[in-house]
């Protein structure tokens, strides 16, 4: 598998050679000001929830790619009405079958409203299994024990999760949310983006290092293997 990173929550993962796409917020990132989000590759769209810094790029993306947007019953109503009809709802526990992997929605502790104010629904998390490998988007969240139950579904290769703490998780609860996970290989989400989750690079990988996990802090329009 390859994974892109977007800047903050975006991220790409490439499987048999489908682009599935991440909490698309690409334009107003200045961290990610390298990142085109007109040529950022597309097959799949999952949003994990309603808020701007995850889905403000989702309607210029799924026009421009027809790709379809995997999201909980109220964004995809939300979006269905600003003219998108490729649209696959899915709710807590749900799982979709795309051919190429299986996914299931999972818990998320958050908030979730949309760009216009209106109700959000409930938060996600996505649990992706496939034949080239399995991995966990946390989405925002805080540690929750429901994290366990993941890898009866996919035990994950790799786990993307938030460290960036005011809003989600912060750093000591991620590597507690990998041991839940039993996933050494941790990639960090939503950090540094804006001054309230601003974090010191540095301590968080040591910090993981000191637990026996492995955390990676991609650049924003890199690619790596994984």
């Amino acid at each position: 598998m390859r994974l892109s990173c977007h800047g903050h929550s975006c991220f790409s993962v490439e499987i048999s050679g489908r682009h599935l796409l991440f909490d698309p917020f690409i334009t107003p990132n200045p961290h990610a000001s390298g990142v085109d989000a007109d040529t950022v590759q597309a097959d799949v769209i999952f949003v994990t929830h309603g808020h701007d810094d995850h889905m403000h790029d989702c309607e210029a993306i799924a026009r421009r790619t027809s790709a379809p947007v995997v999201c909980n019953f109220e964004l995809s109503n939300w979006l269905r009405s600003r003219g998108l009809e490729n649209l696959r709802a899915i709710n807590t526990g749900g799982c979709l079958e795309l051919g190429f992997c299986t996914v299931k929605a999972v818990v998320a502790h958050h908030s979730s409203s949309l760009p216009d104010g209106s109700y959000g629904g409930s938060p996600l998390g996505f649990a992706v299994r496939s034949k080239e490998g399995c991995f966990y988007y946390s989405g925002d969240t805080s540690l929750t024990m429901d994290m366990q139950l993941v890898p009866s579904f996919c035990p994950p290769d790799f786990v993307m999760l938030p460290i960036g703490d005011v809003f989600t998780m912060g750093i000591e609860d991620a590597a507690r949310a990998a041991r839940l996970l039993n996933c050494r290989r941790v990639v960090g989400l939503h950090y540094d983006t804006f001054p309230a989750i601003r974090i010191d690079r540095e301590a968080a990988i040591t910090h993981f290092k000191k637990n026996g996990l492995e955390l990676t802090l991609p650049e924003p329009g890199s690619t790596i293997e994984i």
